[in-house]
């Protein structure tokens, strides 16, 4: 049997999520149901144990997560080998598969090809894999195989598959597809339900690289030839393939269902109930975490005196809530959401708001996450800054200078190796120093425990793109 290559999609912004979703630091990167595991972890880690899996899994993400999804792939307990490949700009699902479809056949060319979201949550990863397996004989036959969700309740914010068999006579086999169908409304929903032969559109997918690109070259004949010259044209980048971008840019933006699932004579069904969700709105994230006696989901420093059915969530201070039912609270370090848990949908207008007034909300948090560690804003005002900064073991920042800006820094924790113009010493705790103006300097942790500073920055521009670097050991510009 031919091998099965997953493909992790990780290229999402997760609005919806917001406030603890960022663009720059997506749900897939949260750990959302458990302290401990991301969404990305939890998908690569329901692979294990799946007979005829490949030895490399291929993870599509953003160019500017490259280094949060390789950093949390190191962090499993059982590290898969990976193929990280770089968008340089976002084109929905249908050139992100493609793409992993030309990667997957240089390494296999009979490679079956597991599409699957790093932002899903699936419950019970044994149905899940007993789905797949049910799946790859009608992948091998050529046919392209997507699963659908036996449906718990009429849900409007899905998406329906109609299969030619009812889910009666289906138990784990595979059904021709009879039509794809838009988010209903409630009634119709209902209808679905009851009819028995629908079943939610999960987003995960089987088939043959070859066999999708086949069908690809048949509908979207531009978009397989884009995918082709931006994978002629990847460059090796530390451990990320990085797609050529005018290539790439090419490509309609498009999902794999319309560009091709919708279209195909050849889609087959499989049904399945492993605990799915797509945590496509904080409603959704309730609904798949267990609550309390009183419908409510907790998290963190929270005090609620007769709430009810409600979803309240402390990042970094005490929230009280009072009488609040059906209700959305998430605070985070720089931005508090109070929502109706029916209108959590209509998030994603807050974010279109605020990133239309020029605000920083929508794409970072206060806590930025960068290849060497971290840094966190902690004051800031006319002509000064002040962050908190932390330096991974054996990690440094690059060799910059700011044209804008000076830097003093005041070292809290560990032992920091500093470049300063000609000058190369070592600061330890209590220990300050001061980067003028123009200067190229450079600071590093060769110590065994997390390096933690205070920066100080004054000057006439702070601007995070103040900053011109002339060597990095992560291949920044």
């Amino acid at each position: 049997m031919a091998r099965i290559t997953p493909l992790v999609l990780s290229g999402g912004s997760g609005t919806r999520l917001w406030p603890l979703s960022r663009e720059l630091y997506p749900k897939q990167l949260l750990p959302l149901i458990t302290a401990d595991e991301t969404m990305l972890q939890s998908t690569v880690k329901r692979l294990e144990g799946l007979s005829h899996v490949g030895a490399e899994v291929v993870v599509i993400c953003n160019e500017s997560h490259r280094f949060m999804v390789a950093e949390q792939l190191r962090e499993m307990a059982a590290a898969p080998r990976a193929a990280i490949l770089l968008e340089p700009v976002g084109r929905n699902t249908a050139p992100a598969v493609c793409a992993g479809a030309i990667y997957a056949m240089t390494m296999d060319p009979e490679a079956l090809l597991l599409v699957m979201p790093a932002d899903h949550r699936i419950a019970d990863p044994a149905a899940f894999q007993r789905a797949v397996i049910a799946g790859c004989q009608a992948a091998l036959d050529g046919y392209l195989v997507t699963f659908g969700i036996r449906p718990a309740y009429a849900e409007t914010g899905y998406g329906y598959i109609r299969a030619l068999l009812n889910q009666d006579d289906l138990a784990d086999g595979a059904s021709p597809v009879a039509e794809f169908v838009e988010k209903p409304d409630a009634a119709t929903a209902q209808e679905y339900v009851a009819a028995g032969d629908y079943f939610w559109n999960s987003g995960l997918f089987l088939f043959r690289a070859a066999r999708l690109l086949e069908e690809l070259e048949r509908f979207e004949p531009d978009m397989v030839a884009a995918c082709r010259a931006a994978l002629d044209g990847a460059t090796r980048d530390l451990d990320f393939i990085r797609l050529e971008h005018e290539a790439f840019a090419r490509c309609r933006s498009d999902s794999i269902d319309y560009a091709v699932m919708e279209r195909t004579r050849d889609a087959m069904v499989v049904p399945m109930d492993p605990g799915w969700s797509d945590l496509g709105s904080w409603a959704a994230l309730q609904a798949a975490t267990t609550a309390d006696a009183s419908g409510n989901v907790i998290r963190g420093d929270v005090y609620a005196h007769d709430c009810h059915d409600s979803y309240i969530r402390a990042e970094h201070r005490l929230v009280a809530a009072l009488g609040l039912n059906d209700a959305v609270v998430v605070e985070t370090a720089d931005a508090v959401l109070v929502a109706d848990r029916h209108r959590v949908q209509d998030v994603k207008t807050i974010v279109d708001r605020l990133r239309h007034d020029g605000r920083e909300e929508p794409l970072n948090h206060r806590r930025v996450v960068r290849p060497w560690g971290s840094y966190e804003r902690i004051a800031e005002g006319e002509r000064f800054q002040v962050k908190r900064i932390v330096v991974s073991p054996g990690a440094s920042l690059s060799l910059q200078m700011h044209h804008h800006r000076a830097e003093h820094w005041v070292v809290v924790r560990g032992t920091a190796r500093i470049t300063r113009g000609e000058d190369t010493f070592l600061l330890t705790e209590d220990q300050s120093t001061y980067i003028p103006l123009g200067v190229q300097h450079r600071l590093e942790n060769q110590g065994k425990i997390p390096l933690e500073l205070i920066e100080v920055q004054s000057g006439s521009y702070l601007g995070e793109d103040d900053i011109v670097r002339f060597s990095d050991a992560y291949g920044r510009r």
